[in-house]
């Protein structure tokens, strides 16, 4: 255990950090899971819509530095890409 005044203060300003960002990976993990659900589906308007969503949070999360840019940039056009061939398969 830290007895340095502003040790004690980083380690309960980390462990806030640690929170917010795990559960801002979780809601990006449920929103990938969506799209993935609506592409199953075959659903074209609807993944297309819910990929721009995840796309913008996934810009959100990498401006804060919860997940890597070039991680985000991955993510974004892995579900753009499955959610264009749902769109251009009708």
């Amino acid at each position: 255990m830290a007895n340095i005044k502003s040790q004690i203060k980083r380690n309960k300003q980390n462990e806030v950090r640690r929170e917010r960002n795990k559960a801002v990976r979780s809601a990006l993990k449920t929103s990938q899971k969506r799209v993935q659900a609506a592409i199953a589906e075959g659903d074209a308007d609807a993944s297309l819509e819910r990929a721009r969503e995840v796309s913008r949070a996934l810009d959100k999360a990498a401006s804060k530095g919860v997940v890597h840019k070039r991680t985000a940039a991955r993510r974004k056009s892995r579900l753009a890409k499955a959610a264009n061939a749902v769109g251009s398969a009708d």
